[in-house]
């Protein structure tokens, strides 16, 4: 018999807002009673374990632990099917982030870099069965091997030198749902090897909340460059056509709105990134509640390295407005110079279903977007199957080639 769960310990005070999330003004009026009360309901719900700095969600009918269920949108005990509403966002609203004040506290060691809190592993003993469970990274949320019960790490997820979560989008495709839609894809990949569709004997599938963060900026751009106009002149060989170019300038502006980047390390960047868009407009204001018997992670990355990569894709957009408006056939920019105006970031968390497959020694991962069921991924391709085709396209050039010769030299005679 595991031993019983202990009794949660006095809730402690919330820690200080990391640096760099929105601050309220000194006026501003206490947040409404439905919010703290919702809060207070999920301490008492919640079990947290100081001593190993993990929450779980203990079923109040039979014992067992509660998890998010995808299909109900609600907490539910796996074993006697009890539900629960989610309450920990009751009242809540997914906030925008000043950028630059989150930037700024990165320069000055307010905020740890993105590596700091998550280097090496972590081992904690499960409160349900005494089992031991190691973190490994930026896994935030995971199960007992021993006994399955869902487990939170704390001690990153509220670290106050981290970025706090602002939102999450709750998976909408469940586990069956998902497994449809793995079937079809790799069944429809006719080169891949016929071990490698073994994927139920042979791989790992999970749902897991992946870290993101979201950017928006207004701009406004400058420009000044050449348009370019095409013509035709001549006549017969001394026919061609040339530019007639003409000096342009002018002004550009750009609304960006929820520029998603990943913020974790050891997935496909180029297939996760396939799996846009997000329907971000879902998102709900973060409860820990969503990640209960799932698996979840922190950002690798920080907000400031990930917002290089989305400053030069809102660059490369702002680029492409600016030939539109210059026109014509062929566009030069000479010199370009854009104001930065509301910068704000979201910290998010996403949901993927992950299939990762072991073949021939080499992992092979495929993602299904949590929300659209958008499924991209990695296959090998079978050596085999790839000869016999070149074989058999052989084949039938050979016939084909005989039956037209054949019919040629019938029609000769």
């Amino acid at each position: 018999m595991p031993a019983p769960a202990p009794a949660p310990s006095a809730p402690a005070p919330p820690p200080p807002p990391p640096a760099g999330s929105a601050v309220a003004d000194e006026g501003e009026p206490p947040p409404p009673a439905d919010v703290t009360a919702a809060a207070e309901a999920v301490r008492q719900r919640a079990i947290q374990h100081s001593t190993e700095q993990t929450r779980t969600y203990p079923c109040t009918a039979c014992g067992g632990e509660l998890e998010f269920d995808i299909a109900a949108q609600r907490l539910k005990c796996p074993h006697c099917g009890v539900e629960q509403d989610i309450i920990e966002d009751a009242g809540r609203v997914v906030a925008e982030q000043d950028l630059q004040a989150a930037l700024h506290a990165l320069q000055t060691g307010m905020l740890s870099r993105s590596d700091q809190l998550i280097e090496g592993e972590k081992e904690i003993v499960c409160q349900n069965c005494g089992g031991h469970t190691t973190f490994v990274g930026s896994l935030t949320a995971t199960r007992c091997p021993y006994c399955a019960t869902p487990i939170q790490r704390d001690d990153i997820q509220d670290a106050p030198t981290r970025l706090a979560v602002d939102g999450v989008l709750p998976f909408q495709v469940d586990e069956k749902a998902a497994e449809e839609s793995i079937q079809k894809w790799i069944h429809s990949r006719w080169f891949a090897p016929n071990a490698f569709k073994k994927y139920h004997e042979t791989g790992s599938f999970t749902s897991i909340y992946t870290a993101y963060f979201t950017y928006d900026a207004d701009t406004v751009s400058q420009y000044t460059g050449r348009r370019g106009d095409t013509y035709t002149t001549g006549t017969g060989d001394n026919k061609r056509t040339e530019t007639r170019w003409r000096h342009v300038n002018g002004q550009v502006a750009n609304l960006f709105d929820d520029m998603t980047v990943l913020a974790n390390d050891g997935l496909d960047r180029k297939k996760v990134t396939a799996l846009e868009p997000w329907p971000t407009e879902l998102t709900k204001a973060y409860s820990a509640e969503y990640k209960a018997g799932h698996l979840a992670r922190t950002y690798d990355h920080d907000v400031q390295e990930c917002f290089g990569e989305a400053r030069g894709r809102m660059e490369n957009e702002i680029r492409s407005t600016v030939r539109r408006d210059i026109g014509g056939d062929k566009q030069e920019i000479h010199q370009l110079h854009t104001q930065w105006r509301g910068l704000t970031y979201k910290h998010l968390l996403l949901p993927v279903w992950l299939l990762t497959v072991i073949f021939e020694g080499r992992p092979f991962q495929v993602f299904i977007n949590g929300v659209t069921g958008e499924v991209q991924g990695q296959r090998p391709w079978s050596k085999l199957k790839i000869a016999i085709a070149v074989v058999v396209a052989v084949i039938v050039a050979i016939i084909l080639i005989t039956v037209f010769n054949s019919d040629s030299s019938s029609t000769s005679t």
